[in-house]
């Protein structure tokens, strides 16, 4: 599929109605793409740039007039937890982001059409494009109904990440496998009982947690376990200075 192709193709899955498809473009190519062509291209960093003040003021004015009870930090700390990386890489697992991206070939080797932080960052750069070509208010209705099934989860009170899901969503994108989950040790009496997981990923453990609960337990490896593989895909980005700008 050629590249013009491959945009279209992410315009009809997200249905947007643009006017300036090079906004878009340049959003969905990353820097690495961009230096192993000569700077030829345009890459998505400015974009990026633009589009996290946007969606910190389409979630501020959303959080602000939906939660009019709340205070000044409650409504901080949701915000944080709403545009926090984790928070953007799930809605754009959710859309299938990664196989749209155009990356060098060293990103792409190192699985960057997975890695959280660049899509974090390319759902970003995709924020600034919207707002550039349709303006605040259209902008603000395509970024609420993508940051759908999150605001869900606020509503109904269980914003606080779930780490199980995300690290499923990753691992699936990128080794197409299901993390697996084991409770290797019980502790305390029966009232008061403490439990200790692992979560294994094609058969090798990731992480460990603990907690009162197995559920407990689980979303604490699965969090150990996501932060790991952050750190990993930060020290491989810095070895071959793919989000580096030149």
């Amino acid at each position: 599929m050629s590249w013009p192709e491959l945009v279209e193709q992410f315009i009809k899955t997200v249905q947007w109605e643009i006017k300036d498809r090079s906004l878009y473009e340049q959003a969905l190519t990353h820097s690495s793409y961009a230096h192993e062509k000569g700077n030829r291209h345009r890459h998505n960093e400015r974009l990026e740039f633009l589009g996290d003040a946007v969606l910190e003021l389409i979630i501020s004015d959303y959080l602000y007039f939906t939660y009019s009870q709340l205070p000044e930090g409650k409504l901080t700390r949701l915000r944080a937890e709403l545009v926090c990386e984790a928070s953007l890489a799930r809605l754009a697992y959710i859309i299938g982001l990664g196989r749209f991206l155009r990356l060098g070939k060293g990103e792409a080797a190192w699985g960057g059409s997975s890695r959280p932080s660049l899509l974090a960052d390319a759902l970003e750069a995709l924020i600034g494009a919207l707002y550039l070509d349709l303006g605040f208010e259209q902008c603000r209705e395509y970024v609420l109904k993508l940051y759908r099934p999150v605001l869900q989860d606020l509503q109904q009170g269980v914003l606080q990440q779930d780490y199980k899901t995300i690290l499923q969503e990753l691992i699936q994108a990128r080794y197409a496998v299901t993390p697996e989950y084991r409770i290797v040790l019980e502790s305390g009496p029966d009232h008061d009982k403490t439990f200790e997981a692992v979560v294994l990923i094609k058969q090798k453990a990731a992480g460990r947690g603990r907690g009162r609960s197995k559920k407990e337990a689980e979303q604490a490896a699965a969090k150990e376990a996501w932060n790991a593989l952050l750190a990993a895909d930060d020290a491989k980005s810095a070895e071959t200075g793919a989000d580096k700008c030149i």
